[in-house]
């Protein structure tokens, strides 16, 4: 049985009720039980913080056990080196993840720490971006 994370960053806590245009109605406990019974046979685990080093914390703890993580640093995607260091430095393949297609927003959003030390990225598709992620690590 494969062992995934899904990690994700500030504010999406609260899914469901943020900006519902971008982000949709669902939260993502209700999102994560579905992907759970899609997916019986790999072990789909959960960490939330809106905290840059707790995140770094749990990309250190999970970094060198697990089969892959999926990582929505959110915010901190742009401004975090020390979450980028924390991804270079762990075995476990990570995909990045975002909801939304982040260069269509802001420009500051086009950049990525992430991005060059994870397997792969993909957004743009709503909570479909996370069960994507799932499905990159059966390939």
């Amino acid at each position: 049985m494969k062992k995934i994370i899904i990690i994700n960053g500030p504010n999406l806590n609260l899914l469901g009720t943020r900006e519902p245009e971008i982000y949709g109605n669902l939260s993502f406990t209700e999102f994560l039980e579905k992907l759970q019974e899609k997916y019986p046979t790999v072990e789909i685990d959960y960490y939330q913080s809106n905290v840059e080093g707790e995140l770094i914390n749990k990309l250190q703890e999970v970094g060198f056990s697990y089969d892959g993580i999926i990582l929505n640093a959110a915010a901190y995607t742009h401004t975090s080196v020390g979450i980028a260091d924390a991804v270079k430095a762990i075995e476990t393949p990570v995909v990045e993840v975002h909801m939304s297609n982040t260069f269509g927003r802001e420009a500051f959003r086009h950049t990525s720490y992430i991005s060059p030390n994870a397997k792969g990225v993909i957004l743009g598709f709503g909570l479909q971006s996370y069960e994507l992620a799932v499905q990159s690590f059966f390939h």
